[in-house]
This record gives structure tokens, C-alpha cells and sequence, in this order.
């Protein structure tokens, strides 16, 4: 399968949106199944990218290539709060303003 570079609207900042999926990897199982358990590592990439840009974890979700890696938007946003992270904006949602 081929790719093509994808453009996140500069959400994430000057870091390529495929670059920062790829940093995700060990959430993919996490993301795309909310029965399965978050890995530590997943938390760890997923409370620094909130920490350093919160809006470019909803530019990837919303991705093309994020379906494509087989992501599930609607399961993935959640995975801030299955790793208890607190500084994760309760109350706000992908796709919304």
C-alpha cells in the first residue's frame, strides 16, 4: 500500500502528521478496539504530544492516514482518558469548535 504525504493543517506544528502516527504506533491496538488494554508506552507518546500540541491529536485522528492505519476517531479520543491522564480537555471533542 502507498501512502501519500498528508497535511494536518499545521496542527502538529512543523513535525510531519505522518511522523507523529508513526510515534503512535504502540497505540494502534488501543485505538482501534476500546476493550483492549492502553499500553504504558501509548500513554507515555499520547500525554506528551497533549502536553506539547493538544490540537495535533485530533488533527491525526481525523487523518486520512489514520483511517488507513485502520484508527478508529470515535474510539481513539478516548484513550486520553482510559490512561488517566489529567491534562487531557475534558469536555471538547475532535471535529468540533
Amino acid at each position: 500500500m502507498f501512502v501519500n504525504d498528508v497535511e494536518a493543517a499545521g496542527e502538529c506544528g512543523k513535525t510531519p502528521i505522518r511522523s507523529v502516527v508513526v510515534s503512535l504506533n504502540p497505540c494502534l491496538g488501543a485505538a482501534g478496539n476500546a476493550k483492549t488494554k492502553v499500553p504504558p508506552a501509548c500513554c507515555s507518546k499520547v500525554g506528551a504530544l497533549l502536553k506539547a500540541s493538544p490540537r495535533c491529536l485530533c488533527a491525526i485522528l481525523l487523518s486520512p492516514l489514520a483511517k488507513q492505519a485502520g484508527i478508529n476517531p470515535g474510539i481513539a479520543v478516548g484513550i486520553p482518558k482510559r490512561c488517566n491522564i489529567r491534562n487531557r480537555q475534558s469536555g471538547k471533542k475532535c471535529g468540533s469548535k
